[in-house]
């Protein structure tokens, strides 16, 4: 069996990029198709040429003026207008399976993905937000017009019945009525009950498997040379985060920023903050009450797992989330996780006993955690259900039923 990965960005840490060295280490004959790889050198990812680029530059600009009466505060939403036809390369006719992840920001759009469905091979979309399952938003928050119809969408401004929303759900309705050889696989259980509900998604199969991350990369080592490698006081007690846009709308930063500050005034000093995923930022610096450390964007998952084993507690503030690959690595490294109960986040944290989940949007709940998780030495670990060979199986099972 042959199978084929669409990713519009892969890197090493990509869910597309996991996934697809997961089943060439299980024996099956595995490619990616990406508009964009960073820094993987590869045969089997195969990276679209200049054209495509062009289309989807195009796209997004096109979509930014579509979409210009947005409101911030409720983050993405995709229209896709311009994309690429793919249905002709020779990856695509020669794949048994084609997974599609991430294939936004001009990568395909509807229009090319009839393309890939008429050629009647299994498309399976694995779904890491709610994007398919709406009229355009990848989080709906407290929203369930999905359950019926979009329209009128939160996301805009004005009082519009037939909106950009309603236009873009009657696109994928369409679509996915269209065929047959759809099938939608959720990393949680959170996102599937979600999808079982949706007008788009609720007849269609939906299978619910967890997302893929080796054990080989991401496990626990010496909690002092990790500290060692990244020049860190091994007397210190170390938070770490993923580096965010402090305007996110999903990420929580106000809180997380709001219950360092209660950590201090609690007498809590002997803490360091440790900061991945981009470089200095001036306006995460300036806020923060505790000495911190910038370490950047980090492209190789070993450094990223030295990370997550140097820190003492991992947080994660996310106020919409699906199943946080960070999360799942740092409790693979031993870190225990605080984070909110939100999303898919549940399934990854059992309270207290390899982390803490704190009440959606409490400050004071999430400084809570962080010292309950440090004054009492939790340790972070996977769940049995994110085990490696679980996850194959069934993805192997998944593979047999749509090619049977």
């Amino acid at each position: 069996m042959k199978i084929l990965h669409l990713q519009y960005r892969t890197s090493a840490a990509s869910p597309a990029n996991r996934l697809h060295q997961a089943f060439i280490d299980n024996g099956l004959e595995s490619e990616i198709l990406t508009l964009y790889g960073d820094n993987i050198i590869s045969p089997g990812i195969q990276v679209l040429g200049r054209n495509t680029r062009l289309k989807a530059k195009a796209n997004n600009y096109i979509q930014s003026y579509v979409i210009k009466n947005k409101i911030s505060e409720f983050g993405m939403f995709s229209y896709p207008i311009v994309g690429s036809n793919i249905a002709t390369r020779t990856e695509v006719l020669e794949a048994d399976v084609i997974y599609i992840h991430w294939v936004l920001y001009g990568f395909l759009s509807i229009k090319n993905l009839r393309q890939l469905a008429s050629l009647g091979k299994p498309l399976i979309f694995v779904m890491h937000d709610m994007w398919n399952i709406t009229g355009g938003c990848h989080h709906s928050f407290e929203c369930p017009k999905y359950e019926s119809h979009c329209n009128n969408c939160q996301f805009f401004e004005g009082n519009k019945t037939k909106d950009i929303s309603y236009k873009g759900f009657k696109k994928k309705q369409k679509f996915y009525n269209d065929y047959e050889n759809l099938y939608f696989v959720s990393p949680s259980a959170w996102l599937f009950k979600k999808a079982q509900k949706s007008a788009l998604t609720g007849k269609k199969p939906i299978f619910h498997i967890g997302n893929m991350l080796s054990a080989s990369l991401f496990k626990p080592i010496d909690k002092k040379v990790a500290k060692q490698i990244l020049n860190v006081d091994g007397d210190m007690k170390i938070i770490a985060f993923g580096a965010m846009a402090v305007d996110s709308p999903y990420k929580g930063w106000a809180y997380l920023k709001r219950a360092l500050h209660i950590l201090l005034d609690s007498g809590y000093r002997n803490f360091k903050i440790l900061v991945f995923g981009s470089g200095q930022n001036s306006e995460i610096a300036d806020a923060m009450p505790y000495d911190t450390k910038f370490v950047g964007f980090v492209d190789s998952e070993y450094a990223t797992s030295v990370i997550y084993n140097a820190a003492d507690v991992f947080v994660a503030p996310s106020l919409a989330d699906n199943l946080p690959y960070t999360i799942l690595e740092s409790l693979s490294c031993g870190t225990p996780v605080v984070a909110f109960n939100v999303g898919g986040i549940p399934e990854l944290i059992k309270h207290r006993l390899n982390g803490y989940l704190a009440e959606q949007k409490n400050a004071d709940d999430l400084a809570k955690g962080i010292k309950y998780c440090v004054d009492e030495k939790v340790v972070g670990r996977r769940l049995p259900e994110f085990d490696e060979k679980f996850i194959i199986e069934k993805h192997f099972k998944l593979l047999n039923q749509v090619t049977s």
